[in-house]
């Protein structure tokens, strides 16, 4: 997927991708978001701003409360 390193990426966009990834690896959340953030922020979560990685934060947040 390609991403613009300006955009500011929504929490929305990143419960999108967590699940993605959970339904295409068959994988927990825990796992889904180490692999996002290796794969995605390439393991620095300054990749695409700090706008960005919060949402992804508030993200694993929101999706490991409604889905526990």
């Amino acid at each position: 997927m390609t991403v613009n390193n300006g955009g500011k990426l929504s929490t929305e966009y990143f419960v999108s991708y967590l699940k993605l990834i959970m339904n295409a690896r068959n994988c927990s959340l825990e796992t889904a978001s180490t692999i996002m953030f290796d794969q995605f922020f390439k393991g620095n979560k300054d990749t695409f701003g700090a706008y960005s990685y919060r949402n992804f934060l508030k993200a694993f947040e929101g999706f490991s409360c409604c889905h526990s």
